[in-house]
């Protein structure tokens, strides 16, 4: 008899809907775990026969008929070791959001998550069915729990489990990744595992899938609270884990990288993620010279390689020479493809076309737009031709206040910083910078312009990015009223013009391309206000 339960984390990315490639990762991975770690038990993430989250494809008959012969075929494969992986499971037209445990060719137990979340990104009620009872078995000597990512979150499902004889808890997880989102989980794992004085090992999934980026951080906490075993970020792992009678769990080394380093490597894994995982061939980034671009095309590069990246310069009569200069300087470091095509006959003919209808008017923000879309109409031009997908380059600041243009800048297949506000671009060009600089200094140094009209500057129409930020902060993710925000040192009227703003620029980001959530309320699927809306705000 062994003194102690080897466990393995496997913390692997998976594609949702694609259940023959995930269960061939699960094959894989239990005979590395078996054959190389000499593991009892091998512990996959939550629906990971599926892939998470799989939304309406629940509601597809066969799609359920699917996970359910695939969980089979894996139990038929099982020797000689113990496997917990995640799955949809429909019993009496109840549909549950389950895991089981496999050994030696059968299902031996089975556990359904009882805590379904449904705020922020989540929908598990609009699917499943909580479950209601706790889930122990043995292996060996000991006897192991289960619970299932939110059932950590809330009381209840560890004490349940112990008081049916856990002496360990195995959680299965699907948890995105946030900003601070690992110091979040620790806090509650800590907690979790002292209340209940039971051990806690933690399995992330790792991975972008469309908006949501999981960023695994699998580990092991023991009795105490203490984190004992990490797995790292961002990448596929089977990680072994002894534990050892009395609570104990073997510790190893570890560090825990910085947040801006996090944020960056989540936007390089998701942007890797939804080009292979879509099956395009490459990816097109209009390169302005300006700091947007500039990153986008360095995340694009590091996530595609240089030869899957293509660079477009689509200078116009406002362009300047410093940004032609700063993007050729960009584009040489990176080595990346460009393409020089000038938008001004475009916009010249474009003009000519309009002006009876225009007769009387004054140039306006018009003549701007039509830069932006003579841009997007060659970009989307070269897209179709080559296959290649076109990134957009604008931020969550711009996005939130409308400061771009619909079916101009916005138009694409994927925003990279859609989640990210202009002062982070900042310290992640600079973050960038630190492993090699190919970002011009001179471009994250020169005050920010859209280059549609002479002498343009940002801050023509929008307060300084370390106000409108700060203001964003508090109003998107605190959803702290305008008297609030007022009250913490910010003007009356420049707070009700952002607000403004936000308002009555829900039309464009309904229209917006899809791109990696980073903050705790993005513009994705945790913010859901109507376009029209007759609220007015204090």
């Amino acid at each position: 008899m062994s003194a102690k339960l080897r466990i393995v984390q496997a913390q692997l990315n998976l594609q949702v809907g694609n259940i023959a490639e995930n269960l061939e990762k699960h094959r894989l991975a239990t005979v590395i775990a078996r054959d190389q770690f000499h593991a009892d038990i091998i512990v996959f993430p939550e629906l990971s026969l599926t892939g998470y989250p799989p939304e309406d494809l629940l509601y597809r008959p066969a799609f359920i008929q699917e996970a359910q012969a695939a969980l089979l075929s894996l139990a038929a494969d099982i020797k000689d070791i113990y496997c917990v992986v995640g799955h949809p499971h429909l019993e009496r037209d109840h549909l549950f959001n389950a895991c089981s445990v496999l050994h030696d060719g059968k299902v031996i137990a089975y556990y359904a998550k009882q805590r379904l979340p449904n705020y922020g990104v989540f929908d598990e009620c609009r699917y499943f069915t909580p479950g209601n009872a706790s889930c122990v078995f043995p292996i060996q000597d000991t006897q192991v729990g289960i619970v299932i990512c939110e059932d950590l979150w809330k009381l209840g499902p560890t004490r349940a489990a112990k008081s049916h004889g856990a002496e360990i808890i195995l959680s299965p997880n699907a948890s995105p990744f946030e900003v601070d989102k690992h110091e979040q989980r620790l806090s509650v794992l800590a907690k979790r595992a002292k209340h209940d004085n039971l051990p806690i090992i933690y399995v992330n999934q790792v991975g972008g899938q469309d908006d949501l980026i999981f960023d695994g951080g699998s580990m092991a906490v023991n009795a105490m609270g203490d984190c004992c075993q990490f797995a790292g970020f961002f990448h596929e792992s089977l990680h072994p884990i002894d534990f050892v009678k009395k609570g104990r769990i073997t510790s190893a080394p570890f560090t825990v990288p910085e947040p801006i380093e996090r944020i960056y490597q989540a936007l390089v894994l998701a942007t890797r993620d939804y080009i292979h995982k879509n099956h395009f061939s490459g990816v097109l980034v209009g390169v302005s010279g300006g700091i947007d671009s500039a990153l986008t095309l360095a995340i694009a590069v590091d996530a595609l390689g240089k030869d899957k990246v293509k660079a477009v310069f689509l200078p116009s009569q406002y362009t300047a020479s410093m940004s032609l200069e700063d993007g050729k300087a960009l584009t040489d470091e990176l080595g990346v493809a460009t393409e020089t095509i000038s938008i001004e006959s475009t916009c010249k003919t474009l003009v000519e076309t309009l002006a009876p209808s225009f007769a009387g008017k004054k140039s306006d923000v018009t003549e701007e737009n039509i830069q932006a879309r003579a841009r997007a109409i060659i970009l989307m031009a070269l897209s179709n031709k080559f296959g290649y997908l076109v990134l957009t380059t604008g931020n969550r600041s711009e996005m939130a206040v409308g400061y771009c243009t619909l079916y101009g800048d916005m138009a694409g297949g994927y925003a990279v910083l859609k989640d990210i506000p202009k002062t982070l671009v900042y310290k992640l060009a600079a973050f960038r910078n630190q492993r090699g600089q190919v970002i011009p200094q001179r471009t994250i140094e020169r005050p920010p312009t859209a280059e549609l009209a002479p002498n343009q500057k940002d801050e023509d129409s929008l307060p300084p990015y370390s106000i409108l930020d700060s203001i964003l902060e508090c109003y998107l993710n605190q959803s702290q009223s305008i008297e609030e925000i007022v009250n913490n040192g910010f003007d009356r009227n420049v707070v009700t013009k952002v607000v403004n703003l936000i308002k009555y620029s829900e039309y464009k980001r309904k229209q917006a391309a899809v791109g990696p959530r980073i903050n705790h309320k993005s513009f994705i699927r945790d913010w859901r206000y109507p376009n029209t809306n007759g609220f007015t705000e204090l």
